[in-house]
């Protein structure tokens, strides 16, 4: 199965909480820890990951805090796994050549290359914005929902559309 990690989860809700302030505020580690009621040392974690992948900015002193070093509207789903689980590759093959002792002799490694730029690409087409539900456009994947219908349920994938 493929999954994020809890982090990368805790690190998108912290995102999508500093998404939601107004522009030039900050928060403290302290205040994302309550609002997202997550633990104080996993958002710690977190927000370091995030700095270092340049998706926040951390402003020292009293009055010092974090915010998002770019507009939500222009932080990828991608760039969010990217800075908390590097770059997305379901199989070795799919992260490049090089990166499998089989590859000559593997016949079914171009189609993994083929679903990862797929999956690349659809984590590129998801803002921040839209995960934190500040996109007024609406995130409609009607294809993919009629094809997840009967894999997931009718409920869980209507929710796809919202």
């Amino acid at each position: 199965m493929i999954r994020i990690s809890k982090m990368t989860d805790y690190a998108t809700v912290i995102l999508a909480a500093l998404a939601r302030e107004p522009a030039g505020s900050l928060l403290s580690t302290a205040e994302l820890a309550g609002r997202t009621r997550i633990a104080l040392p996993t958002v710690s974690k977190a927000l370091k990951a995030l700095h270092r992948a340049g998706l926040v900015r951390s402003t020292r002193g009293l009055r010092g805090g974090y915010a998002l070093a770019r507009p939500a509207a222009g932080i990828s789903a991608a760039a969010i796994l990217d800075a908390l689980e590097g770059p997305v590759a379901v199989t070795d093959c799919s992260a490049g050549q090089g990166h499998c002792d089989i590859e000559t002799t593997c016949g079914v490694g171009r189609a993994w290359q083929r679903v990862n730029l797929a999956l690349r690409h659809s984590l590129h087409g998801v803002s921040l914005a839209q995960l934190a539900g500040l996109d007024a456009a609406e995130l409609r994947l009607a294809p993919l929902e009629r094809e997840l219908r009967p894999v997931i349920g009718g409920r869980a994938a209507a929710a796809l559309t919202r």
